[in-house]
């Protein structure tokens, strides 16, 4: 084996792996793949470009082997299925030149074909790690948590809102009468379903044109601009054109489904946009709910921060999906954190929310730089949205100054109702 100079810029990505063959070979199995190698010698893989192009194996920490694949492999069954399957975490570093500052290369290296090979049973990208150099060539979030905030004139709390009910059917004028009752309620955030981009029957157009005379109505009164993030998932010229139409209309926020926008998408959009973008991850169970299969939140936070997005999804605690609480908050961490000089992200709350999570989310979390979305914990209050809204703030409140919930609702009607209501639904 040739030894690889430690001179060239590299990138590591961390795996877990289950294989029919021992950890420190499917290592090996999967670096040259990954990069100039393949299942067998060839003549132009010289010692020379293997030193310029070729992954090398950092490190390798076995664990406990299993009796059973995760995985089926056909390829095992024509070898003859072994006694165990290994299983390890291993440590991969990529040479810079080989990518440049190119995502859907990037993805390519790190998420492709290594899914596909024989010898694994399992496989799970777990984090990955960029010079700061080489993570600066990308484009990174605009705004971050500090010019969304700006854009939102809401400061030093959490961001209060909700999503757009019923997902799809309402009507262009039906959608503007939700958005006036959310907005009489001094509402700081908004956004569409994630299913919502332009139906026939309430074009994107549409939508825009009758909502954004709601908006500026109240943004007057309130001295600030509720951010309304609209779903102008499409094409890439579609995206383009609906975000200038939202610049131009004097909305504040554009939202894509960031997975199936894709990686060069999003991108494109970032090296445009003059709004914030929010990113909706629905489909992300796919890539991650298999633990022995996909991605870790780590590493997917960290490649859409690259990409650009402003805020990111990361579930909410309690909620009606499958995700352990523990994950969720692991999430907004992760998208708090310092990554190599790229700003983070805004960690977006959603799901079964209403304020009695704020205590647990900021005694985990320690800050209020996040988006807390309830849908029936704010429109479904048994007094009204106003109270709903006023029951999340009150909610934050407590939970900052470190008082009991029950305590705190003493004097605070709203919050004493949230409470009385949704703990008994």
């Amino acid at each position: 084996m040739v030894e690889i100079s430690h001179q060239r810029a590299e990138f590591t990505a961390r795996y877990f792996v289950e294989s029919s063959v021992p950890i420190s070979k499917a290592a090996e199995v999967i670096a040259g793949e990954q990069s100039s190698g393949t299942f067998l010698a060839l003549p132009g893989e010289t010692d020379a470009l293997k030193n310029r192009a070729r992954a090398r194996v950092v490190k390798v920490d076995s664990h406990p082997p299993v009796l059973e694949p995760s995985l089926h492999s056909a390829h095992v069954e024509r070898k003859g299925s072994p006694s165990v399957y290994y299983r390890g975490e291993i440590e991969i570093a990529f040479p810079v030149d080989n990518i440049g500052p190119n995502l859907p290369t990037l993805l390519s290296t790190v998420a492709g074909n290594l899914f596909e090979l024989g010898e694994v049973t399992g496989l799970r990208l777990l984090d990955i790690d960029l010079p700061e150099t080489y993570a600066a060539q990308f484009p990174g979030p605009q705004f971050g948590i500090g010019g969304t905030r700006d854009f939102a004139k809401v400061y030093d709390r959490p961001m209060i809102g909700t999503i757009i009910k019923p997902s799809i059917g309402l009507l262009p004028e039906q959608t503007a009468e939700i958005v006036d009752s959310l907005c009489a309620a001094d509402i700081d955030f908004i956004k569409d379903d994630e299913l919502l981009a332009n139906p026939t029957y309430a074009s994107f157009g549409e939508r825009l044109a009758a909502v954004m005379p709601v908006l500026h109505r109240h943004a007057d009164r309130m001295g600030r601009m509720p951010m309304y993030a609209i779903n102008i998932s499409g094409t890439i010229d579609e995206m383009l054109q609906r975000h200038d139409a939202v610049l131009r209309a004097g909305g504040t926020c554009v939202m894509v489904c960031i997975n199936w926008v894709g990686f060069a998408g999003v991108e494109h959009l970032r090296k445009h946009a003059q709004l914030p973008i929010h990113g909706h991850r629905n489909g992300w169970g796919a890539f991650t709910r298999c633990p022995q299969l996909g991605f870790s939140f780590q590493a997917f936070q960290k490649l859409w921060r690259l990409a650009g997005v402003d805020h990111l999804h990361v579930n909410g605690i309690r909620s009606k999906f499958w995700e352990p609480d523990s994950s969720v908050i692991e999430s907004a961490r992760a998208c708090l954190a310092p990554f190599v000089g790229v700003q983070p992200l805004m960690p977006v709350f959603s799901s079964g929310q209403w304020a009695s999570q704020a205590p647990d989310l900021y005694a985990q979390l320690g800050s209020v730089d996040l988006m807390h979305l309830a849908g029936g914990g704010i429109i479904g209050h048994p007094h009204g949205i106003a109270a709903g809204v006023a029951s999340m703030r009150e909610g934050w409140e407590a939970a900052v100054e470190g008082i009991d919930l029950k305590t705190f609702a003493e004097s605070r009607p709203a919050l004493r109702a949230a409470l009385s209501h949704f703990q008994s639904a």
